[in-house]
């Protein structure tokens, strides 16, 4: 299993500081890898508790008195709720087909 994209020097081997400079791409692969896995985790449930915390915006809109506040968020909440719904089904979405897309390409070796 080698990847001709690492013998720098086309002698058909990797040589030991190919091997590195193959290990280190590697490793910032995954790091870049975890490190999106990580931001779209954080945006979802940023997303998802705004989601949860908009009713109660309203409700403490209402309860404080500014009842024209919690009448324009209510107006905004169906905008705001499909919004965030697709937000969070596209990071769903497109989590399923890197998964199944890295389960057949890892199948294919």
């Amino acid at each position: 299993m080698m990847d001709s994209s690492y013998d720098l020097n086309g002698n058909g081997k990797i040589d030991p500081e190919e091997r590195e400079i193959m290990i280190e791409d590697r490793r910032r692969k995954m790091e870049d890898a975890d490190a999106k896995r990580d931001a779209q985790r954080r945006m979802t449930w940023f997303a998802l508790s705004g989601m949860v915390l908009y009713p109660l915006a309203i409700v403490v809109a209402s309860f404080m008195g500014s009842v024209g506040v919690a009448g324009l968020l209510a107006d905004i909440a169906p905008t705001y709720t499909i919004a965030v719904s697709g937000l969070v089904a596209a990071y769903f979405g497109f989590n399923a087909m890197e998964s199944r897309n890295s389960n057949n390409s890892s199948s294919e070796y």
